[in-house]
């Protein structure tokens, strides 16, 4: 019988600290843990993607590209096509890559998908010790900015500068549809819980909702407030830098820069856009600080609070709970933070640092031990 794993804290972001750090000699572009919760990738400015075992410490490159990634999204190898893939949780325990450990357990099998800023998707086996490109697909004509897999595992979506959505098959690559409707060049994508819908952004702050079987844009949703147009510089800036849906599909969040005074030198204030699926309704979310920088990533906790990370020069890591739109709590991380990811199990954050780092943050940790019998 294997070991139960030990019992949890309930969430508090105040006591979020970092479990662990990944080096690597070259800036840090994005991040995302697999479907497991065992590994956390970082794609770098050296055009790698570096996987990092979360229980050995142990770091795997996968070199195949040819320019920076940005996109990282997975598709568990065990589901079948149209089988939802199911959460199989995370992996309990400190990490700690000391000598007395358990044997540690081969990794479950999963398909990792890139994109990459030549346009192209690279699909690779996640788990393998020395993991080799399987499939090469010319996605997009300029940058494939992100990549997004439906809950079935099915179908890739892709977007990119070409202002086009592109849907792939996850089995071979195969293109199964083109959403055209933007106007500029598409930042984010991510597909709604129930596999039906999926939502894209684009430089101007422009959401569709496409129904992604008849290909149809149902209705769109104002991020505006996420993009604007500089005259003195002639040039847009924003655009969604990161996209979430809350796991029941209830509102989605996207986050990026906004009041912006110098598009050249990217000088504005971060934010996210909470969005109402049902009435579309927006709200927007400011850190309670004032601080100069751009959010790079956001996510929605299992309790309910949305997580953004991001930064400018410094970077910072910034928490919302229910109504409260000015934040409830801000975290420090001594680099700029260029993307964020969220554990499949919500105990684990972990951001891309601009200085080659990789931060792990464990806000869950062990429950203390219960107090001691009273003595007699």
């Amino acid at each position: 019988m294997s070991e139960a794993p030990p019992p949890r804290r309930a969430f508090d972001p105040a006591a979020a600290r970092v479990a662990h750090s990944f080096k690597h000699p070259r800036p840090l572009v994005g991040c995302r843990f697999d479907p497991s919760g065992r590994f956390l990738f970082a794609s770098a400015e050296d055009d790698t993607v570096q996987r990092f075992d979360l229980l050995t410490g142990a770091k795997t490159a996968f070199v195949g590209h040819a320019s920076w990634v940005r996109g990282l999204a997975f598709v568990a190898a065990a589901s079948p096509p149209g089988v939802p893939v199911p959460n199989p949780g995370t992996l309990h325990g400190a990490i700690g890559f000391g000598a007395a450990r358990a044997p540690v357990p081969k990794a479950a099998p999963f398909t990792l998908i890139s994109a990459d800023y030549h346009g192209n998707l690279i699909w690779w086996d996640g788990a393998a010790d020395a993991p080799k490109p399987l499939r090469t697909v010319p996605a997009h004509d300029g940058w494939a900015r992100a990549v997004a897999v439906s809950p079935d595992g099915a179908t890739v979506a892709s977007c990119g500068n070409d202002h086009a959505v592109k849907l792939w098959s996850a089995a071979d690559g195969a293109p199964v549809r083109t959403l055209e409707g933007h106007t500029s060049h598409v930042y984010n994508v991510a597909y709604h819980p129930n596999g039906r819908r999926l939502v894209s952004c684009d430089l101007k702050g422009v959401v569709k909702d496409w129904d992604v079987k008849t290909g149809t844009c149902e209705r769109e949703f104002d991020a505006k407030v996420l993009a604007k147009y500089d005259a003195g510089f002639m040039a847009d800036i924003g655009g969604a830098r990161g996209i979430a849906f809350r796991a029941d599909g209830s509102a989605f969040a996207l986050c990026g820069i906004t009041n912006v005074s110098n598009a050249f030198a990217g000088v504005g204030n971060p934010a996210v856009v909470l969005v109402h699926w049902a009435g579309g309704t927006p709200t927007l979310l400011r850190p309670k600080e004032a601080f100069q920088g751009t959010a790079w990533g956001v996510g929605f906790h299992p309790s309910g609070a949305i997580i953004s990370a991001g930064g400018g020069g410094q970077g910072r890591v910034w928490f919302w709970k229910g109504k409260d739109e000015t934040g409830a709590h801000t975290i420090n991380v001594p680099t700029n933070c260029r993307d964020f990811a969220l554990s499949p199990a919500g105990d684990r954050f972990a951001v891309a640092g601009a200085n080659g780092t990789a931060f792990v943050y464990d806000f869950t940790g062990p429950a203390p031990a219960p107090p001691a019998p009273p003595k007699k």
